[in-house]
């Protein structure tokens, strides 16, 4: 199908990035414990089953023993298991004497994951004592800092005048397509991709943004597998604990900086010897699953069904991305009132802003009085937001791959399901054995595909 239109702002979540990387990288990634933990932790909880059944084997075990541990009326999930764990490097067939295929761990991840599981090792951070900090920051310090650091980046995309950012930072939100450079202008402007950003929830945002940086690190000398592998570290750290720098290499100092800038990391002067992480830092390795509230901003929101949008902020920047999709109608101290119509919210749509975006955006910055209203966001506002967006968008075009000539319905079946789970299905034609999944999902169907007729063979 041809495909134009509005491109959605896709974000992958942890294990989605990690099967792009190379299986070198992989390998030198599984390294270090907290790699393996961390990748461990995001595993379907069949695939984690399997692991820890494997953990303290040497030898391989023979796949069809694997598939036995499971009843036959789950064997969609052992199958998905399978490719999953396969698809990160996590183990590896190898052959058993007499011809049987069989499964065995990465020997790197099985003893980094036993260290990690059971003590041992070197530390994750550096052994140094640090003295006591007279500068200490607690919790609810740190969580300030973040948001105003995010939200200084979040500014500038909006177009403020006194937000800055660093030159680096710039570059990736150009490179990244949330902003673009025009010609006789000084400062980058935001783009369609840029409105859609803003009304993603912090932990996407953040984790979008990272993963747009990684995605940079080797084009500019820097070392991506230390990086990866500072970040899991820091995700097992503790909230209000200061870690000294002391052992890092310069490269990981410039990311530190970096870090600092976007408020994953706190720290008082660039040669303090100490850094605290944030919330934003310590959730960062989770990547964007099961997000439903925004876990260090109150909310702020109260939708009403006569379309009015009651705002209890005095944030510009708040205020800023209420207008996006919305007219204002009355600014006070502490309180914007808003107003939903049909010209607002199409003009959003035309900007590369879903309904499904808005009302993500004002489920979770509901205020604490609102989240008590089930739902949060009346229907009759939901219902009306979709329609509007549906005016405009009566015929869409998705590129897309055709699946067809299924020898059997199960098959088919299968497959089908596979795809639904994982969000990527456009299209199908249950009587004719037809489907049709997105682009961007074709590759992963083809590898469940593959490993299907491999395990049925």
């Amino acid at each position: 199908m041809a495909g134009s239109g509005m491109k959605k702002l896709e974000c992958k979540d942890l294990h989605g990035y990690l099967k792009t990387l190379g299986a070198s990288l992989l390998d030198e990634l599984y390294g270090r414990p907290a790699t393996c933990l961390a990748v461990f932790r995001e595993l379907s909880e069949l695939a984690k089953h399997y692991v820890m059944r494997l953990l303290f084997l040497e030898q391989a075990v023979p796949q069809a023993v694997v598939g036995s541990w499971v009843a036959s009326g789950n064997h969609n999930e052992h199958l998905r298991a399978v490719s999953q764990l396969t698809e990160l490097r996590v183990w590896h067939e190898h052959q058993i004497s007499g011809g049987l295929a069989g499964w065995i761990l990465s020997p790197t991840f099985r003893a980094n994951l036993r260290t990690a599981l059971l003590g041992g090792g070197k530390p994750w951070f550096s052994a140094v004592q640090l003295p006591p900090d007279k500068h200490a920051k607690d919790v609810a310090a740190l969580d300030t800092y973040s948001l105003e650091r995010w939200e200084v980046l979040l500014n500038f995309i909006v177009g403020s005048g006194e937000a800055q950012v660093s030159k680096d930072i710039m570059e990736i939100l150009v490179r990244s397509g949330l902003m673009k450079s025009e010609e006789g202008s000084l400062h980058p402007t935001i783009t369609p991709a840029g409105f859609q950003f803003l009304l993603m929830d912090t932990p996407s945002q953040v984790w979008y943004i990272i993963l747009q940086y990684l995605d940079t690190m080797q084009s500019r000398g820097l070392n991506l597998v230390e990086a990866l592998q500072f970040l899991f570290q820091i995700s097992f750290s503790t909230l209000g604990k200061d870690y000294p720098t002391e052992g890092m290499s310069d490269s990981m100092q410039q990311f530190l900086q970096h870090l600092r800038e976007l408020g994953l990391v706190n720290q008082r002067k660039r040669k303090s010897g100490r850094f605290y992480p944030t919330r934003l830092a310590i959730h960062l390795a989770s990547g964007i699953s099961d997000v439903e509230k925004d876990f260090h901003k109150e909310g702020y929101l109260v939708v009403e069904s006569n379309y009015r949008i009651y705002a209890y902020t005095d944030s510009e920047l708040q205020v800023a991305l209420i207008g996006l999709f919305s007219e204002i109608l009355y600014r006070f101290p502490n309180l914007v009132v808003a107003n939903l119509t049909r010209d607002s919210v199409q003009e959003a749509v035309v900007r590369g802003i879903t309904a499904e975006q808005i009302l993500h955006f004002l489920r979770v910055n509901a205020h604490p009085k609102a989240l008590h209203r089930i739902p949060i966001v009346p229907p009759t506002i939901s219902d009306q937001i979709r329609l509007w967006e549906m005016e405009r968008d009566r015929l869409t075009f998705t590129e897309g791959v055709l699946y067809n000539q299924f020898l059997s319905q199960p098959d088919f079946e299968m497959l089908r399901n596979y795809a639904k789970d994982q969000g990527v299905l456009l299209w199908e034609n249950n009587s004719k054995r037809y489907m049709v999944v997105s682009k961007g999902g074709h590759d992963d169907v083809k590898r469940y595909w593959k490993t299907i007729r491999k395990g049925n063979s």
